[in-house]
């Protein structure tokens, strides 16, 4: 018999309801039974070793956070699904947001964020952001970030949208995300003759193990299951055991058909973290990037972003009757929060029976143009798009996750020993919505406050090594060839708007995949790569439905046709786990 993908969405043994959560019980009572797998299927792990601190990923997020703890832990090992260089942080075009400038201020870029979120910023997470992050960023020209100068030799500050400062620290014009990977990565290899931190490239982080509920102290993180793909004695599936795991691993754009995100995206850090036991929030709340290069109807995968900074430079967007429509959507024109712009963006291609708009910034010169975006006017001229000279064809694609594993100030997670920082975390800090470049000091900041927090926990004997034990209840397993089948569902029910029949259709499409390849003998799928990760990419592709159908509103990145207002009773972040079953909980 065919086991398909049960979800259960339920509030049994959920706290109390605190005021204004009547809505999300009532959505909950309406949802069918719903269940997810607690383990991938793999072979048992060939090798073991011991760390203290376990590091997953290698964007900003996860080399700050092994930068910091390498000189304050013995040991340290950083997981890498790619090269070191490889993370998500490579792709940030637009730049780093911090108040940097004597006439900015953290009030005011608290300010402008906690609008950008909809309500549902934690304004204490917001404060930490905006506050810590100015001193974060001059560390990171410490460690040999090079960013642009102004004339004077201060860091060149730029604007982008929702920002009322110029507060963007940008990168080789549009190569910022590059340039701090490149200095984070050169500070890490010049340190990995150091015993005390390893590097681990071209490894899957399969699940993270956990100890027996009734052990010591609780159920918590003890270590993590991985993959490796490569020669010598850190071959096949292992496990490594260690005091504390930071998930770092970026975020979900596999999940959809369309994204900005590099194939690695395939929502791994937030999949084991649900199957560990740890509680989702804000899930429901994706980005989608307003200006993405259109490469016709049948482009798929990773495509061409073209920064939110040459609208802040002053590029406009036209229908294809250029027609301009922005200023009489919002007061801040092409310049309003991403949401707004991407909502708008799709009106708009509908009015006009078309499948994308147009961006045009040859007014901005192209002597400027070449010199302030060097890396998309290359990556125009290879597809036959010279910007200088004609209008850029864009439509929406998915971007950035606002949600993530629930975290608090410090990283951790509701599973004790498991930290999450950067995209994968739920820090609070964007609530319904991302400001634009907020994202790269979201990472910067809370990794280097995880790093502190555990530092001090192993100092104080509270992050003992722990016992893993297998979790009871049947592994997953979807076959690689249902990828492109998820990310379409994906598409058509929670992306860019959303209805409530649509996502009740996602819903049912989504439990109808076979999550039992590993046990089919009229399947052709194994335990590996592939495999793994579109089993990720399916619960995440289920929580994230599950999500956006509880949310009976509009707000931020979450729009449904069927509730276009913001309700305020839906002011509150939704929280979602497995219980020990897979049921899906609301908590």
């Amino acid at each position: 018999m065919t086991q398909a993908a049960e979800a259960h969405v339920s509030t049994e043994g959920a706290p109390a309801a605190a005021p204004g959560t009547a809505p999300v019980e009532a959505a909950t009572r309406a949802r069918a039974p719903r269940r997810l797998a607690r383990r991938l299927a793999a072979p048992a792990p060939g090798w073991t070793t011991t760390v203290d601190a376990i590091v997953v990923g290698s964007g900003i997020a996860g080399l700050t956070a092994a930068l910091e703890l390498r000189t304050q832990v013995p040991r340290v090992l950083l997981v890498t699904k790619g090269e070191l260089s490889s993370g998500s942080t490579v792709w940030a075009q637009g730049g780093i947001a911090a108040a940097l400038d004597p006439s900015d201020s953290p009030a005011a870029h608290l300010e402008d964020t906690l609008a950008a979120g909809g309500g549902l910023c934690d304004p204490a997470a917001v404060e930490v952001l905006v506050t810590e992050g100015p001193e974060r960023v001059r560390e990171l020209v410490s460690r040999g970030a090079n960013f642009d100068l102004a004339p004077g030799g201060d860091i060149a500050l730029t604007r982008e949208g929702g920002h009322h400062a110029d507060r963007i620290a940008h990168a080789g014009g549009d190569a910022t995300g590059a340039e701090i990977s490149r200095a984070l990565v050169a500070q890490l290899e010049a340190v990995l003759a150091d015993p005390g931190i390893e590097v681990i490239e071209n490894a899957l982080v399969l699940d993270v193990l956990t100890t027996a509920p009734d052990a010591p102290g609780g159920e918590r993180a003890c270590g993590v299951t991985l993959h490796v793909r490569g020669e010598g004695s850190r071959d096949g599936v292992g496990a490594v055991l260690g005091r504390a795991v930071v998930l770092a691993t970026g975020g979900i754009g596999q999940v959809f058909r369309s994204s900005t995100n590099p194939p690695q995206a395939t929502g791994d850090g937030m999949a084991a973290a649900l199957r560990a036991g740890a509680t989702l929030g804000d899930v429901e709340f994706v980005q989608f990037h307003p200006t993405v290069l259109w490469l016709g109807l049948g482009a798929k995968g990773q495509l061409p972003l073209i920064s939110e900074a040459v609208r802040g430079e002053g590029a406009i967007l036209l229908d294809t009757d250029g027609h301009r429509f922005m200023p009489a959507v919002h007061p801040m024109a092409e310049l309003a929060p991403r949401d707004v712009v991407a909502h708008a963006i799709v009106r708009q291609m509908a009015a006009t029976g078309s499948d994308h708009v147009l961006l045009d910034a040859r007014h901005l010169g192209a002597d400027f143009l070449r010199r302030r975006f060097p890396t998309i006017t290359e990556r125009l001229l290879d597809q036959g798009i010279d910007l200088t000279e004609e209008p850029i064809p864009v439509a929406p694609a998915q971007h950035y996750h606002s949600g993530g594993v629930v975290t608090d100030l410090h990283g951790r997670s509701t599973l004790d020993g498991l930290y999450a920082v950067g995209e994968v975390a739920c820090t609070g800090v964007h609530g319904a919505n991302r400001l634009a470049s907020n994202s790269l000091l979201e990472g910067l900041v809370f990794a280097y406050r995880a790093a502190q927090e555990i530092t001090a926990r192993v100092a104080a004997g509270e992050l003992p090594l722990g016992t893993p034990v297998e979790r009871a209840g049947a592994a997953a397993l979807v076959p690689a060839a249902a990828r492109s089948r998820v990310q379409s569902v994906s598409s058509a029910g929670p992306g860019v708007i959303r209805s409530g029949e649509g996502l009740r259709a996602a819903a049912d499409r989504l439990a109808a995949v076979r999550t039992d390849a590993h046990r089919s003998t009229d399947v052709v799928a194994a335990p590996q790569t592939a495999e793994w990760e579109t089993t990720n990419v399916h619960q995440v592709a289920t929580v994230l439905t599950e999500a956006a159908l509880l949310r009976e509103e509009s707000r931020g990145g979450h729009f449904r046709t069927d509730f276009p207002e913001v309700e305020p009773a839906w002011a509150r972040r939704i929280e979602i786990t497995l219980g020990p079953d897979g049921e899906l909980r609301v908590v």
